[in-house]
């Protein structure tokens, strides 16, 4: 079966496509993995070549073809526990000091936001820390967690919540032991106790404004900004700081590090960013 070839300025079309939807800054080295992920959806659509198929996307913004387009080039390599120096941060400052304060029961509420949740190692995560951390009070909270991804099919992955055991071989024996349970050949699946807790949903970081009710009190945005050019990464830090609560965190990967003359937030550590210095709301 024939390949369907790539010309160069097809390629840059289609780079420049990609970046102004979703903001992603696709290296000139990624062009065979393009041409390889995207044969298929050539064929499934009855498209002759490249060309047709950036017109048709071209005129399809927004459409069920984007989406397929950013499940085919995204990347979503991750797994539980990953850059554990984050979790640990998120287990043993913020978590305690918030959760620590007296509060009256109309403010027992904690808001975090996964921005990036790929196939949802990370959400599940960071709730299962929750849990850990409110224990019995939890039922006296408002803790759920939002996990936004881009990619559809990272998300019908998340909801599946089902991981091969190795991509849980990080996390603590304790947790994999109270909130997992088999699910066969070799997988795990977590609890309805941690998915209960967890809403995923489709979200484009860099169109539009985040229109949420209430600022989040964490936001772990990480491993996502690496592909973005440095002024779409400004836009989104300055968005993810207007919806941060008032001493809230962003965690970011640890190869973004932010821009300090620039960048909003108040540098903490290595990926660790606050806004202001104590909580507020």
């Amino acid at each position: 079966m024939a390949l369907f070839e790539l010309a160069d300025a097809e390629f840059q079309d289609l780079r420049d496509l990609i970046q102004r939807l979703f903001g992603i800054d696709l290296t000139p080295d990624k062009k065979e993995l393009v041409v390889n992920r995207l044969q298929p959806v050539l064929r499934r659509r009855g498209i002759s070549g490249f060309r047709e198929y950036i017109e048709f996307l071209e005129r399809s913004p927004g459409s069920e073809a984007t989406s397929e387009l950013i499940d085919r080039i995204a990347t979503n390599h991750t797994y539980f526990n990953r850059e554990p120096a984050h979790f640990e941060f998120f287990r043993d400052e913020v978590l305690p000091d918030f959760v620590g304060r007296e509060r009256p029961p109309a403010e027992k509420d904690l808001r975090v936001w996964c921005a990036a949740a790929s196939t949802g190692e990370e959400p599940y995560t960071l709730m299962m820390l929750i849990l850990d951390a409110l224990g019995d009070e939890y039922d006296s909270w408002k803790a759920g967690l939002l996990a936004t991804d881009l990619s559809s099919d990272a998300l019908a992955k998340a909801a599946a919540a089902i991981y091969p055991e190795e991509a849980v071989s990080q996390l603590p024996s304790a947790m994999r032991k109270s909130y997992f349970e088999p699910a066969g050949e070799g997988r795990l699946r977590v609890c309805d106790r941690v998915r209960n807790e967890v809403v995923l949903r489709r979200f484009n970081l860099i169109q539009g404004r985040y229109a949420f009710r209430k600022p989040f009190h964490t936001i772990f945005c990480r491993n996502v900004m690496i592909y973005f050019d440095a002024e779409t990464k400004r836009s989104v830090v300055k968005r993810l700081h207007e919806v941060t609560a008032e001493g809230g965190y962003l965690f970011v990967g640890h190869a973004e590090s932010l821009d300090r003359t620039t960048c909003p937030y108040r540098y903490v550590c290595p990926g660790v960013y606050r806004r202001g210095s104590d909580w507020e709301g």
